[in-house]
C-alpha cells in the first residue's frame, strides 16, 4: 500500500481493492477515492478537483475521463514500446518523457 495513503488521516479506511473495482467498472469516484486510486495525497486530490476543465461533476469523477484530461495536459504516457527503443539506441534524452517515466528509466 502508498505510504500515502498509510499517512494520510483523510485517507485512512479508503480500500485500495474496492476503488480498483470502481475503477474497473468505470463508475465515478469521489476525491478521497480519486486520491487513493491516482497514489497521491488528499491535498493534491483537492488541487485537482479545483483546477479549470478538470473533468469532475458533482464532486466526482470518472477514471477515463481523469486520463483523458490528463493526456490533453501532459500527453499519452510512456508505453513499453518506447522504453525498449530508447534503451536499444542508447538514447539519453529523457527531458522529452513525463517526470515519471524519466525517473524509472534513470534508476533502470
Amino acid at each position: 500500500m502508498d505510504s500515502h495513503h498509510i499517512e494520510d488521516k483523510q485517507l485512512r479506511g479508503i480500500s485500495l481493492e474496492a476503488i480498483l473495482e470502481k475503477r474497473r467498472l468505470d463508475q465515478a469516484m469521489n476525491m478521497k477515492e480519486f486520491a487513493v486510486c491516482a497514489g497521491i495525497c488528499y491535498s493534491a486530490a483537492r488541487r485537482f478537483f479545483r483546477l479549470d476543465g478538470f473533468p469532475v461533476i458533482s464532486g466526482m469523477v470518472f477514471w477515463q475521463d481523469f486520463v483523458k484530461w490528463r493526456n490533453s495536459h501532459i500527453g499519452p504516457a510512456v508505453k513499453a514500446d518506447d522504453v525498449s527503443t530508447l534503451r536499444t539506441n542508447g538514447t539519453a534524452n529523457y527531458a522529452s518523457l513525463p517526470p515519471r517515466a524519466s525517473r524509472i528509466l534513470l534508476e533502470s
